[in-house]
């Protein structure tokens, strides 16, 4: 693991651009912001971009300063991560995937309802509420994900902890 966060601090030197996956109509929602991982002793800070579509999705990781560090393409079940240097690696999940190359695991399956201030439908669910019936915090999959702020309706700060990872991602952006 240790490897692979150092490999994200190596991979810094290049860049990575953005390809549009679905015509603007079919995508459900398009976010920019803020990401921060701790695995271990281990950590990463940079900035996201993620498109999401009911069929697909693309993520794009980069530093603080934007470069790119890591493209995330999901396809049905199909995913596939290219690194600033144009290594690709391919996985059935974004999860193991995720955790293999970059060191940290990213449930971009379950994240798509979670950022949306939502749990995922059919999936058993723990769910803690504010008296405004605003999520507070939900438990699905293994992963806990609180809710530290919203913007309007929309969450802007969240927290996502599983086994030992911490992940926090900071909304700027919908589109």
């Amino acid at each position: 693991m240790k490897r692979a966060v150092w490999a994200l601090a190596l991979l810094v030197c290049a860049c990575a651009t953005q390809v549009e996956l679905k015509p603007p109509s079919a995508v459900d929602f398009d976010v920019v912001g803020r990401i921060a991982a701790r695995y271990g002793s281990e950590g990463f800070t940079g900035n996201v971009s993620w498109r999401h579509a009911r069929g697909g999705d693309e993520m794009l990781i980069s530093t603080p300063l934007g470069q790119g560090v890591a493209r995330i393409v999901r396809e049905g079940d199909a995913v596939q991560l290219t690194t600033a240097e144009g290594k690709e690696y391919r996985a059935a999940d974004a999860e193991s995937l995720t955790e293999r190359v970059l060191g940290f695991r990213l449930p971009l399956e379950g994240l798509a309802d979670w950022i949306q201030g939502r749990a995922s439908p059919e999936m058993p669910v723990k769910v803690e509420k504010s008296p405004d019936g605003r999520l507070r915090s939900l438990e699905q999959r293994g992963w806990k994900v609180e809710y530290q702020e919203y913007d309007g309706q929309r969450p802007s700060r969240m927290r996502l902890t599983y086994q030992g990872i911490e992940l926090r991602l900071a909304i700027t952006q919908w589109k």
